[in-house]
């Protein structure tokens, strides 16, 4: 009986050792992990929020910070632009309209004063503040704006163009928009 104990008690050890040698993945000679606030898949873009991240170093840590999140918000409107132009030249195409490049180029105008509009809707989900040696700050930052929310405003602002209007399938353009958001999170 203590045979058998003993027996079970080296195979769970030796079953502990081999997963845990699994689990870590070996760094290549002479590189080092660096690990970055606000980063990583926690901060990526899912179907019910566009995400993005920054970092911004200065002397000032106000400044710092304001660089942080300028570039944190440009990559977010460039992401929402890109998805946008896509949803609409898709929305446009499966739409079939007869006076498609003109409605493509009302979308673009649109797109341009929704994303101004929509992101002063960001949310900061991620601050982080660094001294470093050479007596700078950085701020790493992570801000999110509700895939809804600039679905919403679309259809505010579309509705109110009269000529768009005509033209305009609230359902078929969400449709179209959460097709491409799924395939952002393949």
């Amino acid at each position: 009986m203590k045979k058998l104990n003993y027996v079970s008690i080296v195979v769970l050890i030796a079953a502990a050792l081999i997963a845990g040698c699994k689990g870590k993945q070996k760094i290549p000679a002479g590189e080092k992990e660096v690990i970055v606030p606000c980063s990583g898949s926690d901060y990526f873009t899912t179907t019910k929020f566009f995400r993005a991240n920054s970092i911004g170093e200065s002397q000032d840590q106000v400044t710092s910070k304001k660089k942080a999140l300028t570039n944190a918000r440009n990559e977010l409107a460039q992401a929402i632009n890109t998805t946008v132009k896509t949803v609409t030249d898709n929305y446009v195409n499966s739409r079939e309209m007869n006076n498609k490049e003109e409605v493509e180029e009302r979308f673009e105008s649109l797109n341009r004063e929704v994303v101004d509009q929509t992101l002063s809707g960001i949310r900061t989900i991620c601050e982080k503040l660094m001294k470093t040696d050479q007596a700078t700050y950085k701020t790493y930052v992570a801000i999110e704006l509700s895939a809804d929310e600039l679905v919403s405003k679309y259809n505010e602002r579309l509705s109110k163009d009269e000529r768009l209007k005509i033209d305009y399938d609230y359902e078929k353009f969400k449709d179209t928009f959460e097709k491409e958001m799924e395939k952002m999170n393949k």
